[in-house]
């Protein structure tokens, strides 16, 4: 294997690329580079990496956040104000902006050393790491908040509820028994107000765990809530527990009386809940046409339901996935043979998942909200272009090929746990420059791609799903050859998005602003990135070129309208917790930090945006997550307008980048568009033999517009 140069070294070939292709959004992964390197390095950086994310919203990081904010703020509240804060926002689904204020409280519970600050600003960030999905750290500070048990003024408001959390992280996980232990101690430390959201848990994990006879017993000692959506989810509960009784039937009538339930501002979505109910006590009494019916009607008024984030439904222990009730739509109109249906609900669920990560917290436009239909696509398609389309179900993953002329339906019997596997598998044999990569891809290309008949010199668009978007889908082999020998290969978040930007003018003028190296302190430095504007610049003579002090965020948004062609080279970093508070570090301002984050970025006029290069570390897209990938970098700038992206899986080696710089730029020149660029440049790598392992020539993706082409107007 090919040996490659040092980390500072890897850092700039990797944004050279980007520089190169005037095209690259490289969200490079530290880890990957860990891992590519020989076995010594390879341990020392994977510490390395290890104690970094260890330290990632910590107890010790928190709190020093904590005071950076706490001395920004104007007026200044005390701790306990700010656990008030902390819970209002976590209740209407503001997860970072709730850390910040629980982090202040938590600086300033150790500044007084008032333990019982400490102990319920624990429960806070328990409760919001909880609803955010972040199972690991709620369940930390729910057991640091119990340490101070003995030192709570009133311990019924720390006990319960961080004994609740703990219950809630073993729901998700599948540990009913668990749960009902935790909820049963949740339970012995509640306030008369608290113990009714705690016994409902109890209920349905008592549902799960399949006692239902104790499930019950209780259901019928819980008195009626008193707001509207709280007795409507413990009806959802009634009816729930009749389908675990195995009463299909009894199961049905309730929730037919619940699709016509009035709950104020929000009946459309629990009558959604209730006809999905009826789904799935159709399916019960083995009627799956019926079932599809109910989905149908479930979905049929989605739009018009509100997204936002429901904190009562995680305080009844339901934890509802509007997700799962497309996912039960597109495999059920796939088992009763309408394609079209299912293709297009799988579409629609995309456009749904990206409104429910905004919740209403910046604007989306109505083009990335939209979705196209089967015969729009099929107009939109050339003679030889192809859509390849997946969901990741839970029971298999469903495929589709779309072609101008019609559309076939695959069903591939891999289990979405399965897949998750597989992918991290072959991710981690390709980066880590293993022998064992090329039978991973024959074995993974066999089972995704060789079903679906493809003829060599197609071109596809793949529209992944899950864990689907951390494959190199050019990497997989079929009958001895990788796909990218035989296709030209594109990627798109959905298919809709992917239209759009195919329908704009196909031939954008050359004209480029860079961003370099911004100034933050000098343990952000990036030395390299001068150099790659620099050879930008020179690439592209018409520019505007911002470094170090002056590569704003002001500056940013100033010119992003007005930007055909857009590069930063920049530290970029993803929060997991909010994903619209992920961020790229720009330069000081006025001498405090003021760094571009995701929802600002969704809200930028990037209409007249062609190619945006986001050449930048720490950008959080090294991990394979169950479920879609909706909110990053990616999707955000593609949202807001801009038109192609190719992005980098892991970084590649100094000699791969100047071959496939080289090649792209060529095949760029003679008038190819940027998707049969992409495949020569990869070619002409993968030809070169001490560089055809996966690693030097397969990390790119290309996202967006597959026909773009560069240069000014003929």
């Amino acid at each position: 294997m090919h040996s490659l140069s040092g980390f500072a070294r890897a850092q700039a070939a990797r944004r050279w690329i980007a520089g190169a292709l005037g095209l690259a959004a490289l969200l490079g992964s530290l880890s990957a580079w860990a891992q590519a390197q020989p076995p010594d390095a390879e341990a020392a950086a994977n510490r390395q990496e290890q104690a970094r994310l260890a330290d990632t919203d910590t107890l010790l990081a928190l709190t020093n956040d904590g005071a950076v904010l706490y001395g920004q703020d104007n007026p200044k509240l005390s701790g306990y104000q700010y656990c008030s804060q902390a819970v209002a926002l976590a209740e209407r689904g503001e997860f970072r902006q709730s850390v910040r204020a629980a982090s202040k409280a938590l600086h300033l519970a150790n500044t007084t050393r008032d333990p019982n600050l400490l102990a319920m600003a624990n429960r806070d960030l328990a409760i919001v790491y909880s609803y955010s999905g972040q199972l690991e750290k709620a369940q930390e500070f729910a057991r640091e908040a119990l340490k101070y048990e003995s030192q709570t003024r009133d311990p019924q408001l720390v006990i319960g509820p961080a004994n609740k959390v703990i219950g809630d992280v073993q729901t998700r996980r599948g540990d009913h028994a668990g749960a009902v232990l935790s909820y049963e101690t949740a339970l012995a430390s509640s306030s008369p107000r608290y113990a009714p959201l705690v016994q409902s848990s109890l209920v349905n994990a008592l549902i799960e765990s399949g006692d239902t006879a104790r499930a019950r017993q209780l259901l019928g000692t819980l008195p009626p809530p008193r707001e509207a959506p709280l007795a409507a989810q413990l009806d959802r509960t009634r009816a729930r527990l009749l389908l675990a009784e195995n009463k299909p039937a009894e199961a049905r009538d309730l929730y037919m009386q619940l699709t016509t339930r009035a709950v104020g501002t929000d009946s459309g979505y629990y009558q959604l809940w209730a006809w999905d109910g009826v789904a799935r006590s159709e399916l019960a009494l083995g009627q799956k046409q019926a079932a599809a019916d109910a989905v149908g009607r479930a979905l049929g008024g989605v739009d018009a339901v509100r997204a936002k984030f429901r904190s009562e439904e995680f305080k009844m222990g339901l934890f509802s996935d509007l997700q799962a009730v497309f996912e039960r739509g597109v495999g059920l109109y796939s088992e009763v043979g309408d394609a079209r249906r299912a293709f297009e609900l799988s579409e629609r669920s995309r456009s749904r998942a990206l409104l429910d990560a905004v919740r209403g917290r910046a604007r989306i436009s109505s083009e990335a909200a939209a979705t196209v239909d089967l015969a729009t696509l099929q107009r939109t398609l050339a003679p030889d272009e192809r859509v390849l389309q997946f969901h990741a179900l839970p029971d298999r993953l469903q495929a589709w090929v779309v072609s101008p002329a019609g559309i076939e339906a695959k069903s591939i019997a891999i289990k979405r746990d399965d897949l998750e596997e597989l992918v991290e598998t072959f991710r981690n044999s390709v980066v880590r420059g293993r022998r064992a990569a090329i039978g991973n891809a024959d074995k993974l290309g066999a089972a995704l791609i060789g079903p679906l008949g493809l003829k060599p010199g197609e071109r596809l668009v793949i529209v992944p799903h899950g864990p689907l978007h951390y494959l190199p889908f050019q990497a997989l082999r079929v009958d001895g050859r990788y796909l990218i020998e035989t296709h030209p290969v594109s990627v798109a978040p959905s298919m809709s998005i992917a239209v759009q930007l195919a329908q704009r003018t196909p031939r954008v003028d050359g004209v480029l602003t860079a961003f370099g190296n911004p100034r933050i302190e000098d343990k952000y430095d990036l030395p390299g990135a001068e150099a790659e504007v620099r050879q930008l610049a020179r690439l592209f003579p018409r520019n505007t070129v911002y470094m170090g002090a002056a590569a704003t965020k002001t500056q940013f948004r100033d010119v992003a309208a007005r930007s055909p062609l857009m590069h930063v080279a920049a530290h970029a970093e993803a929060d997991q917790v909010d994903p619209l508070y992920s961020r790229i570090l720009l330069a000081n301002e006025d001498g405090r930090q003021n760094f571009l984050e995701a929802h600002e970025i969704l809200n930028l006029p990037m209409q007249g945006t062609a190619l945006v290069t986001l050449s930048a570390c720490e950008s959080g897209l090294g991990r394979v997550a169950q479920g879609d990938e909706v909110l990053g970098f990616t999707r955000s700038f593609l949202s807001a307008g801009s038109g192609s992206l190719i992005s980098s899986l892991w970084p590649v080696s100094d000699d791969a980048t100047a071959i496939l710089m080289g090649t792209l730029y060529g095949e760029l020149a003679k008038g190819r568009d940027i998707q049969q660029a992409v495949q020569a440049g990869q070619l002409a790598v993968l030809k070169e033999p001490r560089m055809s392992h996966p690693f030097f020539w397969a990390p790119f993706n290309l996202i967006g517009n597959w026909r773009l082409k560069v240069g000014s107007p003929a």
